[in-house]
């Protein structure tokens, strides 16, 4: 599974603390500029801390001359309510034509039908306790049998690391892993470390 970091650290560095490939995730939020266009690489709307919308257009016209190579853009989305994260979708999608699209995933999206036919991929948001659930496993499962990417959003611990790439998600990130090398070195040992987080609370 590949780490999406949204920061301004040496890649190669952060590559060689987590063990495993990296790449960058880009959002309104904080505005890095891609630094190495040949890594993997995609966009969030930044919805879980505030949505931007015009931050994030923004931040899609400064790419769009990369746009080839972006695993996904994550259309606008509210946290915790699938239904009006699809009402989104179904007005901000047009917008975006040309890019690879990405639902977010939320609570409740297990009982609504997903765009799979629109979309290139799903991310995986939502309340801890829902992501880490059953429903979000057959999510998955349905994505990677359609061949869609699977994104995991909040992937902050070795246990979490763990779950959704024993679940077969392509991309994860997470600020935690963003920020800290202390963070991304635990992740490099996951099976041999505690799990440091509880899983009943959010990272």
């Amino acid at each position: 599974m590949i780490a999406l970091l949204d920061n301004g650290q040496d890649l190669d560095v952060c590559e060689r603390e987590i063990g495993g490939p990296v790449g960058q995730l880009l959002t309104p939020l904080t505005r890095y500029r891609l630094r190495d266009p040949s890594r993997p690489w995609a966009i969030d709307n930044g919805g879980f801390k505030e949505l931007d919308v015009p931050g994030l257009m923004t931040l899609m016209k400064r790419e769009e001359h990369h746009r080839e190579n972006c695993l996904f853009v994550a259309v606008p989305d509210i946290v915790g309510s699938a239904q009006r994260t699809l009402e989104l979708f179904d007005v901000f999608a047009p917008q975006f034509d040309g890019w690879p699209l990405a639902l977010v995933c939320q609570d409740g999206q297990e009982g609504l039908p997903i765009p799979w036919s629109r979309i290139s991929a799903v991310f995986i948001g939502g309340s801890t306790s829902w992501k880490l659930s059953g429903h979000v496993l057959q999510i998955i499962r349905t994505a990677k049998l359609l061949g869609k990417h699977v994104h995991a959003g909040r992937v902050n611990d070795p246990a979490r690391f763990q779950h959704f790439e024993d679940a077969g998600a392509d991309t994860c990130d997470g600020s935690g892993l963003a920020r800290y090398s202390h963070m991304r070195a635990n992740v490099a040992k996951r099976g041999q470390v505690a799990t440091l987080f509880d899983e009943g609370k959010a990272a």
